[in-house]
């Protein structure tokens, strides 16, 4: 069975990466969640996608040139500060939601990310194990080093050539692509699905999960597969 993962919360109806997005989508039985993890300046998690501030709210500059305090002076579309990991884990505590927590670590190396953010997850009551995932492997060699039992999956928009041996050797648990492909006898979530004939496709294909920008869209295309 395919898990619907919202990608960044519920970007169709809500900012990205926004507490309302990810508090509608939980109340309204969303499968997963799909988030993006940084450090600011005083090495606080803040939930945003890209490194920069300038896309989604009405501030510029680098997330870890900002302290906490000073980044939660710019607001999203919808006026809410960014969110903090913390926000985030309170929001979610005891809920039946997947969740895929993505360290944004590909272009910028965040001193200590993975020991702040594991040891925030592990002393939050979760129903269900984290997924880790990161562009960035030997972010994701660190954390199992923190904590070999955890769930990680390499994201790559490549194709990949032998991703069996790839998942051995790593020590991964599957692997999140951009491209369905086929003959892959791992674990495989594709991302960012938004067409319903593709997510009835993947669906169809058994593929482990899927992002989507649009989770009730893709809820009613699960529904209409599994009749």
């Amino acid at each position: 069975m395919t898990t619907v993962f919202g990608h960044r919360g519920y970007p169709a109806r809500f900012p990205e990466n926004s507490l309302a997005g990810f508090r509608y989508a939980v109340d309204h039985g969303i499968e997963g969640i799909e988030f993006d993890v940084h450090l600011t300046k005083d090495q606080v998690p803040v939930i945003m996608h890209d490194e920069q501030i300038d896309r989604t709210t009405d501030g510029s500059g680098l997330i870890e040139s900002y302290t906490f305090a000073q980044l939660r002076q710019f607001r999203l579309a919808n006026q809410e500060p960014i969110p903090s990991l913390a926000e985030f884990l309170t929001l979610v505590t005891n809920r039946d939601v997947q969740l895929n927590l993505e360290l944004k670590t590909d272009k910028i190396q965040y001193p200590n990310i993975e020991r702040i953010v594991m040891g925030m997850v592990h002393a939050t009551a979760l129903n269900k194990p984290v997924i880790f995932s990161s562009f960035h492997l030997p972010t994701l060699k660190t954390c199992q080093k923190l904590a070999p039992n955890e769930i990680y999956c390499w994201l790559t928009d490549r194709r990949v050539a032998d991703p069996v041996a790839l998942v051995t050797r790593e020590h991964l648990n599957g692997l999140h692509l951009s491209h369905y492909q086929a003959g892959v006898p791992v674990t495989e979530r594709i991302w960012t699905v938004d067409n319903p004939t593709v997510a009835a496709d993947l669906m169809t294909k058994h593929v482990a999960g899927i992002f989507t920008d649009d989770f009730e869209m893709m809820m009613q295309v699960k529904q209409q597969v599994a009749n």
